[in-house]
């Protein structure tokens, strides 16, 4: 008999004091398996060098690090994401972005659409699988996180999105949308939520934004009319706080069909706007 733990034995030891499903995740990482391997496998031995790999990750992950950043993966929509720390770790209230922007971009349709703030390119790159024949741009003011999302793209065999340097609208000038999606910072500078959970980790300029939050919103409500075509749409994703504000920004700005689109738990998320057309 093998002196050697098995799989169940290591996720057993694990398991005080650490998420389950967290475990699960980086033994799998550590064993170069997936998840759904472990439970056909749990009497298999482990080898030291893979146990040696675990616990090292446990040990980080305990510290605060965040799975996603150990492993260098997220799940997002249907793709598998590469995330590195130079981008904000996809979320699945995220995923009601894209199900709202989907909502309004009839199947088959060719649309020009444009992902603020990309990051890992969460968003852009799930429009773009839905929508085959649209055209997306991706921005973000960050370069390691563009490298991040072009690989990303790569990786997922996807063609039809184009990468741009820049804060916003600022490096798109003249060109023009069908609909604008963006999950912008939106927590407040100063607000303790930002020293918890995974958020200390995650890059600063990606989560917080002014005094109250809304210093990005401020300035993507306000240069988007510009850069929508008549008609066209713009979604923010925002904190559960805040789709009263948001409402009254898109309306101030001359945007029609203004709304927030709810998550999961019925929480204000999305801010919805049109420009008139």
């Amino acid at each position: 008999m093998s002196d050697l733990p098995t799989v169940r034995a290591l996720l057993d030891q694990a398991g005080a004091g650490l998420d389950p499903a967290d475990a699960q995740l980086l033994l799998a990482h550590a064993l170069g398996r997936d998840r759904a391997w472990l439970y056909a496998h749990g009497a298999d031995p482990v080898d030291a060098a893979a146990r040696a790999r675990f616990e090292q990750l446990l040990a980080r992950r305990r510290a605060g690090e965040p799975v996603a950043y150990l492993r260098g993966r997220q799940g997002f929509w249907t793709l598998d994401l590469a995330v590195t720390r130079d981008t904000l770790i996809p979320r699945p209230e995220t995923e009601r972005l894209v199900e709202l922007a989907l909502e309004r971009l009839p199947p088959g349709s060719s649309p020009v659409l444009a992902d603020l703030g990309t990051g890992s390119g969460a968003i852009a790159l799930a429009l773009a699988v839905e929508r085959p024949r649209a055209r997306v741009d991706a921005v973000d003011a960050s370069a390691a996180a563009l490298e991040v999302a072009r690989a990303n793209a790569t990786a997922a065999g996807i063609g039809n999105v184009s990468f741009h340097l820049g804060s916003w609208f600022g490096s798109l000038a003249g060109r023009r949308y069908d609909l604008v999606a963006s999950n912008p910072p939106y927590i407040a500078e100063g607000d303790p939520h930002l020293a918890q959970g995974d958020l200390p980790h995650e890059p600063p300029l990606a989560l917080a934004s002014g005094p109250d939050g809304l210093d990005a919103i401020r300035c993507i409500v306000r240069d988007a009319p510009k850069h929508l075509r008549p008609g066209g749409w713009l979604l923010l994703e925002h904190g559960h706080d805040q789709g009263p504000a948001v409402r009254a920004l898109l309306r101030e700005a001359g945007f029609d069909e203004v709304g927030t689109g709810r998550d999961l738990e019925g929480r204000d998320r999305v801010g919805i706007g049109r420009r008139p057309g």
